[in-house]
């Protein structure tokens, strides 16, 4: 079992790159997360956002197998407790790979959210894509947590 987070842009904050960091060693014990990181086109392209989005996800799609399971995180999508959300990953994880994508600072293409097989909100609040790296890898962490019956979620 893998799961991978694509996202658009590095994580250039070096105390958010601290706290991913902690979240994928806690991880490890559960499961490999690899973190995927696309060029950021939106200085390129005289910042035509539909230009841009087209570019990153032509990058997109060279990391995504054809039996991933894609779960788009925008703010549009379904909102999930983090009880909710354990559930679902474990019943993911039982037949296919999940992949997680952040998407640049346009959103994503069109032929992205065709391809996504679940879009998830992180909140009702609105996060940098920055903070929803970090806080994507807690959740995930979270959620192997509670499939455990460990006591980090009480």
């Amino acid at each position: 079992m893998k799961i991978k987070l694509i996202q658009v842009g590095k994580t250039k904050d070096k105390w958010l790159q601290e706290g991913i960091d902690e979240y994928l060693k806690r991880l490890a014990a559960f499961t490999k997360l690899e973190v995927v990181e696309i060029a950021d086109e939106s200085l390129k392209y005289n910042a035509n956002p539909e230009a841009v989005k087209e570019k990153e996800a032509q990058n997109i799609f060279k990391h995504l197998k054809q039996d991933d399971y894609l779960i788009l995180l925008d703010e549009r999508g379904q909102h999930k407790t983090s009880l909710e959300f354990s559930g679902f990953l474990v019943s993911i994880l039982d037949k296919q790979d999940p992949v997680f994508l952040i998407g640049g600072v346009f959103g994503v293409a069109p032929s992205v959210f065709d391809r996504a097989d679940s879009c998830l909100a992180l909140s009702r609040f609105t996060f940098t894509h920055r903070m929803a790296r970090l806080i994507i890898c807690e959740q995930i962490y979270r959620a192997f947590m509670i499939k455990a019956n460990r006591a980090y979620h009480i």
